[in-house]
């Protein structure tokens, strides 16, 4: 596991060079953009981006930092703002690991319907070993690392999840387990990035 030490997390600029090679013309379509702080980076790089998240706080933040930017305020369950087999990249920093297997398995299977072939998906999900975080130090092993953490449900992925998850339709280009100072506590995640195939 390698540890990050700029605050500023700033894990997307070594990708931008690949996500602008994806994406060509069409807007990157990033789920859960939050505050807007990746949106502000693959903006900054001259990208388009349609993002979409469920905080309506949040979003008004990201509006007001990215104006360029077109924001939907919605569930990432839900139909995305594109059409299916037309995106070329999509960025899910922290926002694919709220729901049970079977609805993680569902999303990432209609995230990579909507790229198109050789499209690219950079996620981070929750580590096993994100214990400031809310993972278990005691796992129960019915759980499938899959917890309420302050009222809120949140799955933790070890590498063996991850590559489940990525099993079927995708290419692994990168996988690896950091910590970075993006909260009040050092936070544990896996950065992934796959390759629609076929």
């Amino acid at each position: 596991m390698t540890s990050a030490s700029s605050p500023t997390d700033p894990w997307l600029e070594r990708w931008l060079p690949l996500v602008a090679e994806r994406a060509g013309p069409d807007p990157v379509l990033e789920l859960g953009c939050g505050s807007g702080r990746d949106t502000a980076v693959l903006a900054g790089a001259g990208l388009r981006v349609v993002g979409i998240d469920l905080s309506a706080e949040a979003l008004e933040e990201a509006r007001a930092r990215v104006p360029s930017a077109q924001i939907h305020w919605q569930d990432v369950r839900e139909p995305f703002p594109l059409t299916a087999g037309t995106v070329g990249v999509v960025v899910a920093s922290l926002s694919l690991h709220y729901f049970d297997w079977p609805e993680t398995m569902a999303l990432v299977e209609r995230i990579r319907q909507h790229l198109r072939p050789r499209g690219l998906l950079l996620c981070r999900l929750n580590s096993t070993h994100d214990h400031h975080h809310g993972a278990s130090r005691d796992p129960d092993p019915a759980a499938d690392n899959f917890y309420l953490v302050d009222g809120v449900p949140k799955r933790f992925f070890d590498r063996r999840a991850v590559d489940r998850l990525f099993a079927s339709g995708w290419r692994m280009r990168s996988v690896s387990e950091h910590v970075v100072e993006r909260y009040a506590q050092p936070k544990a995640l896996w950065e992934v990035i796959v390759e629609r195939h076929g």
